[in-house]
């Protein structure tokens, strides 16, 4: 059975195409998620600590984070995260062009929960986006440390 609330998700990402592809994918796949983004691994951090001009944001229950950003990359953003107690405990997808094997490595080293190439296709997009929908949302559980506290 699916949670009755929505899903608090982060998106990384500074490319507008790739932000515009995936908001069409949370649409088409009538995800109840509430879809929030960044551009660079900086804001990603200060949105995850709720620090500065995301004092207010939702602590996010999923995380979905490219490689390739402006002014902290994403395995800067991974080691930061999962080296904080507060914060090491969000479910952490790559989601990135790569397909090389030592940003795999890498990105599996510093514990990121999954790595996912993104397709170029946006119907094999559609179909990914909802892949990771349905395993941390439906199939996993996600902890939810904010609504029981």
């Amino acid at each position: 059975m699916a949670d009755l609330y929505p899903i608090e998700v982060l998106l990384v990402e500074d490319d507008p195409g790739d932000v515009l592809l995936t908001r069409e994918a949370f649409a088409y796949n009538k995800l109840r998620n509430r879809l929030h983004v960044v551009e660079d691994g900086e804001d990603a951090v200060a949105f995850m600590r709720r620090e500065g001009p995301y004092s207010g944001a939702p602590r996010p229950d999923l995380v979905l984070l490219d490689l390739n950003l402006p002014r902290m990359d994403g395995l800067e953003v991974l080691a930061v995260v999962k080296q904080d107690a507060e914060l090491r405990s969000i479910p952490i997808v790559v989601l990135t062009t790569s397909e090389a094997e030592e940003d795999i490595l890498r990105s599996y080293h510093l514990h990121a929960n999954a790595y996912v190439s993104k397709p170029v296709d946006f119907t094999r997009f559609i179909q990914v986006v909802r892949q990771i929908d349905d395993f941390f949302v439906t199939v996993g559980k996600l902890a939810r440390p904010g609504l029981h506290s």
